[in-house]
């Protein structure tokens, strides 16, 4: 979608949609001309069948357009994604204590209510417990070759463990 890019949760329902996600896959690595696997936002329009589809977290596709002041675009994606999906568009809110994470999932509130999309919760999870935290802030350094003490670095809660079904239901 014009110069944004980010990632969408993408669900196989059943054989069908688990083979649209091989195709898509293999396509998001030969067919581009960027340094990194994607596809266009025209891909998840087509040939949906078996697919479930996410609106996806702060630091996804949806996030950064929320973080850019498209607003309007995001309404006219979300009611072009509902429409292709039927009832397997889900609008989706996270709990993390993120930056911008509570003014865009007000945000998701008020769509999911006005265009009556379903809502989904989830977490991202990126370690097993909440131990890991510090291990995984470090390795997240190494990677984008900054500082653990460096303040303008990206930094995660310690939110991004795998949770219990209780812990989620008290989010």
């Amino acid at each position: 979608y014009e110069d944004f890019y980010g990632s969408l949760p993408l669900i196989a329902r059943n054989e069908k949609g688990y083979k649209r996600i091989i195709e898509l896959s293999s396509k998001s690595f030969l067919e581009n001309d960027r340094e990194f696997p994607f596809c266009k936002l025209d891909e998840l329009f087509n040939n949906n069948e078996g697919l479930i589809i996410f609106s996806g977290s702060v630091e996804g596709f949806f996030g950064k357009l929320f973080n850019k002041g498209k607003t309007t675009e995001i309404k006219k994606l979300y009611k072009k994604l509902s429409k292709i999906y039927n009832n397997n568009f889900y609008i989706e809110i996270q709990r993390h204590n993120d930056d911008d994470e509570k003014s865009f999932e007000l945000f998701n509130l008020k769509e999911s209510f006005e265009l009556k999309i379903p809502l989904i919760a989830t977490n991202e999870v990126y370690y097993l417990d909440e131990s890991m935290h510090e291990a995984h802030d470090a390795l997240t350094c190494i990677g984008s070759k900054t500082y653990v003490y460096d303040k303008k670095r990206r930094k995660l809660s310690n939110h991004h463990y795998l949770k219990t079904s209780e812990e989620m239901y008290e989010i």
